[in-house]
């Protein structure tokens, strides 16, 4: 793993491996490959513009032709692909979107990673192409049940990775992720969102009865698990990466609001949205066997990300004014009229 692409790599989760991955791993090169959508932004990856070890190539997974050319320009031997259109409200707006860039852009890169004999292809999926798992956990061999079209489109990812492996023995590996936290995500999604708007005294949108059921993990143990599995991980193989520990959404608000110390009114119950999965927690014995273990409990990466978000109120502000609040008009306009406290 000497030279590595990091595609999405201006994203939530890539930026941060990007991080990752030029402390942990001093003599790696890291090609952070985006698109620069709505959610890559070069400001999270401002402070290590200067590194000698680091390139940023602005570029779509789905384009062959510059994919190529970043393969050999920069002798690519390992890839990670982050790139990836991911937030399940978006995915009823534009389906086609995640078709595209989920599967078909996943299907680019495999077939790179098959012309230049790479040594290491990961894809990193999501714990969302199981579906509702209403009893006990998931592990690695349960069945894909995608309810909506963003886990659809992973799990459509997840099996052309793992086909391409059979057929063409392309090394692949894959990690299904439970739910991120972090620096850096996109204020789309509900812990960043509800720390921004209970930080301004706006109302905290959480769908439904907010008994739904997530497993949240601090983004670093992400990318450290991803290092794991790049390093120590079979070809051909999945594995599961979480806390093994599952919070209801209603609790994750109350526990933003107790450490900003904001009152529990601003709690409010939104229209339940389809295809929202219940409960999902995912087994992660598999990649335990392998030395990996969480740095941080739920309750850690809620306390760690609200005081990121405190501290960093440039980088989300700008965002929110932007281009971001058609967005949120668009989507809870109408869920937002209706409001009504979730106690």
């Amino acid at each position: 793993m000497r030279n590595i692409l990091v595609t999405g790599g201006a994203g939530f989760i890539g930026s941060n491996f990007v991080h990752y991955l030029l402390r942990r791993h001093p003599r790696c090169h890291v090609v952070a490959y985006d698109k620069l959508t709505y959610a890559g932004n070069l400001d999270n990856l401002d402070d290590v513009a200067d590194d000698p070890r680091y390139t940023f190539v602005w570029g779509d997974i789905c384009d062959e032709e510059n994919v190529d050319h970043v393969m050999r320009a920069y002798r690519i031997d390992t890839i990670a692909n982050f790139a990836a259109e991911t937030h399940v409200d978006r995915s009823f707006m534009e389906p086609g979107s995640f078709v595209r860039t989920d599967t078909y852009g996943t299907y680019v890169l495999l077939e790179a990673a098959r012309k230049y004999h790479i040594e290491r292809y990961h894809q990193v999926s999501t714990d969302e192409v199981y579906g509702d798992v209403l009893k006990g956990s998931a592990g690695e061999e349960h069945p894909p049940k995608p309810r909506n079209p963003h886990s659809a489109s992973k799990a459509g990812a997840d099996l052309m990775c793992l086909a391409y492996h059979a057929s063409y023995d392309v090394p692949v590996t894959i990690t299904r992720c439970t739910n991120n936290i972090g620096p850096y995500q996109y204020p789309e999604k509900a812990v960043p969102l509800f720390i921004t708007n209970a930080i301004d005294n706006q109302p905290l949108p959480v769908s439904g009865d907010g008994t739904h059921v997530r497993d949240y993990q601090y983004v670093l143990d992400h990318c450290e698990a991803v290092d794991v599995v790049l390093t120590k991980g079979g070809p051909g193989e999945v594995y599961n990466v979480g806390t093994g520990t599952d919070t209801r959404n209603v609790d994750m608000a109350r526990t933003i609001l107790r450490l900003l110390g904001k009152p529990e009114s601003l709690i409010r119950a939104v229209a339940e949205r389809p295809g929202n999965d219940r409960h999902c927690i995912v087994d992660i014995s598999k990649i335990s066997a392998l030395g990996w273990r969480n740095r941080h409990t739920a309750e850690e990466a809620l306390e760690r990300t609200v005081r990121w978000y405190l501290e960093n109120e440039w980088w989300w502000r700008k965002i929110k004014s932007g281009a971001f609040r058609a967005y949120y008009e668009k989507q809870y306009a109408n869920r937002l009229s209706h409001l009504s406290n979730l106690q």
